[in-house]
């Protein structure tokens, strides 16, 4: 038989196997997997090729994109920024001012019976035509002050996507891009709510982290007292604070997911711990100045200048808040 007579020799396929031999042999590719061979050829790549470190990562982050998992970019539901259906629109209005979102989701009795979500440009449009009339003293008959409707009644909330942790993130860009809708809530197999996915946590992956004028910077997170002590927001980054702090912090907890401080003082303290307590770990003592039920808020972190005996490892060592009677941390609580 001819090639041309074999029936799995068809132009297409030969195309394509054409285009792959010749793009494996211009990048020096060997003949097992592709992405793999591209994954190394990429990290080969020197900046006399005229590829810039920047679009290396890039490149980098888009064939890695498919190990990524819904459950990977989430913000966590104790993050989670909402709103209740019931609220009034100078309720909302207030939120969005607070959080700094466009977009924020809608709640019925809790974040686990979602009802949508609202835009902050068609709130705005809405409170417009409202009170329109209103700066020229002269309301129509038919106008309402805006902050007596409440959000279920101004029409306004749009649906909002559903996902699975475990969906790959590449898919939840895709179903976004269709429907047109940039924010998903995470659903966990109960039908909970585990958090929240935005189209920007996702673009996030490939270019890296998009902050914009309302997102507070890292630095703003790590404030340093002229005593030399650090007061830090918990969300602040693990390897943000080791660098400030000259320690790697990192080395004091197994666990691999440990991102942040506010994670690192959980997992040391084994509990989320009370307001007032302290840990003793790597020469420093964290003291947690705000907490809730859920999780640590902020830390105060002083540097302990007894060093550790020759030959004795740092122990984290936790000291509870101190509770005469009833306490102040757990009169908050």
């Amino acid at each position: 038989m001819s090639v041309n007579d074999d029936p799995e020799s068809t132009p297409e396929k030969s195309g394509k196997i054409g285009l792959l031999g010749r793009l494996r042999a211009l990048l020096g590719l060997s003949g097992g997997s592709l992405r793999e061979d591209v994954q190394e050829a990429i990290e080969e790549i020197t900046e006399a090729s005229g590829f810039s470190a920047l679009e290396r990562e890039m490149l980098t982050n888009v064939l890695s994109l498919h190990e990524v998992r819904v459950a990977d970019i989430m913000i966590p539901r104790t993050d989670i920024i909402a709103v209740a259906h019931d609220a009034k629109l100078a309720e909302v209005l207030d939120a969005f001012r607070t959080a700094g979102h466009s977009r924020l989701p809608v709640y019925a009795e809790n974040l686990d019976d979602p009802r949508g979500m609202v835009h902050i440009r068609d709130l705005v449009d809405l409170i417009a035509k409202l009170t329109d009339g209103f700066k020229l003293n002269a309301p129509r008959p038919d106008q309402r002050d805006f902050s007596e409707i409440t959000l279920a009644e101004s029409g306004i909330l749009r649906p909002v996507l559903f996902a699975p942790p475990s969906m790959p993130a590449l898919d939840l860009l895709v179903k976004m891009q269709t429907t047109r809708t940039h924010m998903a809530l995470v659903i966990d197999e109960y039908g909970g709510t585990d958090g929240l996915a935005s189209i920007e946590d996702v673009v996030e992956m490939i270019v890296g982290d998009i902050e914009d004028e309302h997102d507070e910077s890292e630095a703003q997170k790590i404030h340093r007292g002229a005593d030399g002590t650090f007061v830090v927001d918990s969300r602040a980054s693990l390897d943000d604070v080791s660098e400030v702090l000259g320690s790697d912090l990192s080395t004091l907890v197994d666990a691999e997911d440990v991102d942040t401080l506010g994670g690192l003082i959980t997992t040391l303290a084994g509990h989320v711990p009370l307001r007032g307590e302290t840990l003793r770990a790597d020469g420093f003592q964290f003291e947690v100045l705000d907490a809730d039920p859920r999780r640590v808020k902020r830390i105060k972190i002083h540097p302990i200048s007894e060093p550790a005996t020759e030959g004795q490892e740092s122990v984290p060592v936790a000291t509870p808040a101190p509770q005469p009677g009833l306490s102040q941390a757990a009169k908050s609580r």
